[in-house]
């Protein structure tokens, strides 16, 4: 079996250093503040800083990696004699796993004795990095790429993403909810259960009032869908909120017995779409 080597992009919002543990390279995607033409990465700003300047009122914008990126990246990997195979953030909300699709593609025609092969995750945020945990434990357990590229298509559909945001108004710059409903929820209380569908769309599924009540509503969902709600594994991530994700960790354990393996921070390249307070949990479930 050839070495090979998984790549993705800093959409996964799984720490550099947790990253190189699994052995996973990364790719970052990029943004700016109003229209700023310097370009970031994650790596250039702390987390707490970018929030920051999101409640001060500041605009971010997000850039989806480029081809030539992807192809710098992949093409040092195929040089060296090894395959790639590359989980990407979901095409359903980023042009990123198209880059490094066609990138893919251009190398093989150049690399051809290579296995160069790329899986649209459908994923965001943790959930991404959920599926890129099940796909460094099948490599270590001696998987083929091919085989694991077959897996991560088919397991995919069972990883379930259950998001809730703290302010409607960045929902409303997305054009997911109206001005009106933005405000009137805003002064209700108001707060949306969303999650992400087999398109790798993010779909508004119900509301509740009241924070609390949204934390919980997390936490049902494991208990009404998950495979193993106590035994398996579970991620957090949290838009500088980490108070409400030890909450909702909390609730997990004492209601269902489910212990949390990471609490990620939600980067800026999914925050910047979803607002400081952005709370999101992760698990294998029956079904999306």
């Amino acid at each position: 079996m050839s070495d090979y080597v998984i790549y993705t992009d800093s959409s996964c919002d799984i720490a550099p250093a947790i990253l190189a543990e699994w052995g996973v390279h990364s790719c970052s995607l990029s943004f700016s503040f109003d229209g700023g033409a310097t370009a970031l990465t994650e790596a250039e700003m702390p987390v707490a800083e970018f929030y920051q300047k999101m409640r001060q009122g500041e605009v971010a914008k997000t850039s989806a990696v480029n081809v030539s990126t992807f192809t710098a990246a992949f093409e040092k990997e195929a040089a060296a004699g090894r395959d790639v195979l590359y989980l990407g953030f979901s095409s359903g909300l980023s042009a990123t796993y198209n880059s490094g699709r066609v990138a893919m593609e251009e190398l093989s025609e150049r690399y051809p004795e290579r296995t160069l092969l790329s899986v649209d995750s459908l994923c965001a945020s943790a959930g991404q990095g959920l599926l890129l945990y099940l796909a460094t434990e099948k490599k270590k357990q001696g998987m083929d790429i091919r085989s694991l590229a077959e897996y991560l298509a088919d397991i995919r559909f069972n990883i379930c993403h259950w998001f809730t945001v703290d302010d409607l108004v960045y929902l409303k710059r997305g054009g997911r909810i109206g001005a009106t409903a933005a405000f009137v929820g805003n002064v209700l209380g108001i707060k949306p259960v969303l999650h992400v569908d087999d398109e790798g769309h993010l779909i508004n599924m119900f509301k509740v009032r009241g924070r609390r009540t949204a934390v919980t509503a997390l936490a049902d969902k494991l208990g009404e869908t998950a495979l193993d709600p106590k035994g398996g594994t579970v991620y957090i991530s949290h838009a500088d909120c980490m108070a409400d994700a030890e909450l909702l960790s909390s609730i997990l354990r004492d209601k269902y017995g489910a212990i949390v393996d990471i609490i990620a921070d939600v980067g800026p390249v999914i925050g910047a779409h979803s607002g400081p307070g952005t709370l999101a949990l992760f698990f294998l479930g029956k079904e999306r």
